[in-house]
């Protein structure tokens, strides 16, 4: 039901304690037995917060739920800054939605990452692609996607060659270090595959 929130109680950490998360790595979001996936999010690579909570896209800075919430791509508000329930998790694959990363080690920020990772990372992301099969991949963060493919002139949006069978978009990063988005852009940038997926009404 829209409107209903996660009653976890949020999390605080100390710099030394989200430091120890370095290298961490997150476990995807997936349908554990093979059902059906509609949309696939992949981020850059878990920030520490993430990574201290397991839970993708979860530093309380970071725009991803909210977005979700406003384009109508979830239906409940998710706060996963203690780490998500196994309510959200249940409403997220409901929707046919998952998450995982291209690179998968933790840092403080993406710009720590090399672009051998994130080419590296693009070949096990085909590997997921295969194996999860989702109609729609979106890969948050044109930089990282130039990076991991070498093309520089990439733009946000729906790129013209399928990824492993499932329609492309390259959409906006949602964290609180990309100044020039907003909830309500980022919103608009992540109904489109949404819309593409099946996940909200085309109408």
């Amino acid at each position: 039901m829209a409107g209903t929130v996660s009653t976890q109680p949020r999390r605080r950490f100390t710099r030394a304690e989200l430091d120890s998360f370095r290298g961490a790595e997150v476990p995807d979001l997936l349908p554990a037995d093979g059902g059906p996936l509609r949309l696939l999010f992949v981020g850059i690579n878990p920030g520490l917060w993430t990574a201290a909570t397991r839970t993708h896209f979860a530093h309380p800075a970071n725009r991803f739920y909210p977005a979700l919430l406003a384009a109508g791509v979830i239906e409940r508000r998710v706060d996963p800054s203690a780490g998500m329930t196994d309510a959200d998790r249940a409403h997220l694959l409901g929707r046919g939605i998952g998450i995982t990363n291209l690179v998968r080690r933790a840092t403080a920020r993406a710009d720590e990452l090399t672009s051998a990772e994130l080419r590296e990372g693009w070949q096990r992301l085909r590997e997921t692609v295969r194996r999860a099969r989702p109609e729609v991949v979106a890969v948050a963060g044109v930089t990282a996607y130039r990076s991991a493919l070498g093309v520089r002139g990439a733009a946000v949006g729906e790129q013209p060659e399928p990824l492993e069978g499932a329609r492309l978009w390259v959409v906006p990063n949602p964290s609180g270090l990309n100044a020039h988005e907003t909830i309500a852009s980022l919103a608009l940038a992540y109904a489109e595959p949404a819309r593409a997926a099946g996940v909200i009404s085309t109408a």
